[in-house]
């Protein structure tokens, strides 16, 4: 038994083997994992008896899923309206080429995760950038080499 395939039966035990927790199985895993990769996909589909079909439909559908490994460093840029007027897509801009990647891209050493949103309820501390859920306002190009640095 791989360790993915032990993975996958604690995960589905600890729901009871319960079909209708497929969400929550996935989340755990995802938890756990950090991504959800194609044999844990299929070890829950079979112990589970639900087509992997099935589960790639249920994981693809919401955004909280990802089939691609993250980052240790999840940034999140927001794209809102308020964000957007005070200069959201310069920050992003400078966030991709400071990474070397593109918005939903990791770095190829696993350090950051770069991801946009459309709004994180902050509006008057715009723009808005998350580093792991820390907020940090009133971000504009020439604070985000400093910012990443804080997370060398």
């Amino acid at each position: 038994m791989t360790g993915v395939t032990a993975l996958v039966s604690k995960v589905v035990e600890s729901h009871h083997r319960d079909k209708d927790q497929l969400i929550q199985v996935l989340l755990d895993l995802q938890g756990r994992l950090g991504w959800l990769p194609q044999e844990a996909l299929t070890e829950v589909g079979r112990q589970l008896r639900v087509p992997v079909t099935r589960i790639y439909q249920v994981a693809s559908y919401y955004k909280a899923f990802s089939f691609a490994p993250k980052g240790r460093h999840t940034i999140k840029v927001c794209l809102g309206t308020a964000c957007h007027v005070r200069g959201a897509a310069r920050v992003l801009e400078k966030m991709e080429t400071d990474l070397g990647i593109k918005r939903t891209e990791t770095t190829p050493d696993l350090k950051y995760t770069l991801e946009t949103v459309n709004c994180v309820g902050c509006c008057a501390l715009g723009p808005m950038v998350m580093v792991d859920g820390q907020y940090h306002g009133q971000i504009s190009s020439d604070k985000v080499s400093p910012l990443l640095e804080k997370y060398e």
